[in-house]
């Protein structure tokens, strides 16, 4: 058992959540995380009736609006609602609410990684962000936290061999309704079809923004007290965010497979590989970085080849592949837990063993390779047809070993992972305070998600960086927003 499912179960038994008032007691078997039995929500003493407030309170009434329904913007609305009852919270998305969410993991909806309970560990993870989320970001909503969060909910999780976090039904449905749920419970309003195409700042310190209806030819205009971007890789949150007074660093595609040229190549499409060391090398690249050599399962397809260790290669190199123009050389260890001389001698022994037989039946077990792939390497070094163990040669042997632990690639393209398209690029870290994500050119603007400068490799991660910054800038306007009501009922009681 890992340390961070240890810890977690440690959380269950204890029935504590870090970061929330609310103890539900919860039980877990093996890898199963099991909610609570549902419970019904109320929205009682929420609000006030509009009648019975004072002209003075309904002045005090703030506004947040969060720009994109995804996972950081429709989170951070649920928190900053939690923390603030009396705030009024509106989410715009223009397409549908948590699309990405609905469709990620193959519609499972990978929710977080549940190994890594060291924050550094956890942040290692991230191409761009890997130095800046060292810090209190993950402390003060990890994916412990996460996890909690959810099953206190009645969505019930389970943590795979690999890390990855699903929802016991294997439906992202479970996790989408289980948001909009909580986001409705609790007095957030979701407004769908629409775009918030134009935003400035007035003196006073309120946002100006411009709402267009996707459907109909008409514009709204709202004056909001606190801005919350959440918009992912859109270019209407860059948009917005520049003008706003923020930077951007153009984004480049992240998360992406290779398109390899060997015509050879296609006729392994299916092959499987559970454990090979990939190592990306690009002209224009010349000192050593390490992250440019993965270990992982790798996947040859159609076009190329993919996999969660081609995914990671992809999203470390994202900048220096799209500067390349996705031109360079891919070299797989496919044996990596064999030294070459010990390849040797096991071929050498195997081909002692059996001289008789053709060397393309015949492969030596220990490798573990699928015949397809047998083939194919022999193949490569002109060991054809009826070619029997006795007549290949000791150089020939040396070539094969050489080819197995040095195989190289041209890497002449990228493919689209499916829909999960994620994005290296965005507004810069340099620019927002992590511990609250509030911008620190704009008071009372915030921003969490893809919109930020962060990415992360596949695995749960991008996801959980939705979470954390969404559950610290709600909880930031929330405190805000809640600070400002209180002043201005203290103000009303000595009128």
């Amino acid at each position: 058992m890992s340390f961070s499912l240890a810890r977690f179960f440690l959380h269950l038994r204890l029935g504590v959540s870090s970061n929330t008032a609310t103890t539900r007691t919860r039980k877990s078997f093996g890898y199963l995380l099991l909610a609570p039995k549902a419970t019904k929500f109320t929205t009682t003493a929420i609000h006030k009736d509009k009648s019975q407030k004072s002209s003075e309170e309904e002045e005090e009434e703030k506004l947040l609006v969060v720009v994109g329904g995804g996972a950081a913007g429709v989170y951070g609305a649920i928190r900053a609602k939690t923390v603030a009852p009396n705030l009024n919270v509106l989410v715009i998305e223009k397409g549908k609410l948590l699309s990405k969410v609905k469709i990620s993991g193959g519609g499972r909806c990978n929710v977080t990684n549940g190994h890594c309970a060291d924050n550094l560990v956890l942040a290692d993870h991230y191409p761009r962000g890997n130095k800046e989320l060292r810090g209190s970001f993950f402390n003060m909503h990890g994916p412990v936290d996460t996890m909690s969060w959810f099953v206190d909910r009645g969505v019930e999780l389970k943590i795979e061999d690999d890390g990855r976090v699903f929802p016991v039904s294997n439906n992202s449905s479970s996790v989408v309704d289980c948001l909009i749920s909580e986001a409705k419970c609790r007095g957030v309003s979701l407004q769908t079809g629409k775009a918030v195409t134009g935003a400035s700042a007035s003196a006073s310190g309120k946002f100006l923004l411009k709402v267009e209806k996707r459907t109909l030819n008409s514009v709204e205009h709202v004056e909001a007290d606190y801005l919350l971007i959440a918009s992912g890789s859109s270019l209407q949150g860059h948009s917005l965010a520049l003008r706003l007074g923020h930077s951007i660093i153009d984004p480049v595609p992240s998360l992406f497979t290779f398109k390899i040229e060997d015509s050879q190549l296609t006729a392994l499409s299916g092959v499987t590989f559970s454990k090979v060391v990939a190592k990306l090398k690009l002209e224009d690249v010349q000192r050593n970085i390490p992250q440019l050599t993965q270990v992982g399962p790798m996947l040859v397809t159609h076009w190329g080849l993919s996999g969660p260790a081609i995914l990671r290669l992809s999203a470390w190199g994202a900048r220096y592949l799209y500067s390349s123009g996705y031109k360079g050389k891919l070299i797989v260890d496919f044996v990596p837990d064999l030294h070459i001389e010990d390849l040797k001698s096991m071929l050498s022994q195997h081909k002692n063993r059996f001289p008789k037989q053709k060397v393309h039946n015949s492969c030596p077990t220990e490798l573990g390779l699928v015949k397809r792939f047998w083939k194919y390497i022999l193949d490569h070094e002109g060991l054809v047809g009826d070619t029997l163990w006795a007549s290949v040669s000791n150089n020939s042997l040396v070539s094969v070993a050489r080819l197995l632990k040095h195989c190289t690639f041209e890497v002449k393209g990228k493919g689209q992972f499916k829909d999960e398209f994620v994005t290296a690029g965005g507004v810069p870290l340099s620019e927002i305070h992590l511990n609250t994500m509030e911008s620190r050119i704009q008071p009372n603007l915030y921003f969490a998600g893809e919109v930020l400068n962060v990415d992360g490799v596949t695995g749960g991660f991008n996801f959980q960086n939705a979470w954390s910054g969404g559950y610290i800038a709600g909880t930031s306007i929330g405190r805000l927003a809640g600070n400002a009501n209180l002043e201005g009922a203290i103000r009303v009681n000595r009128v």
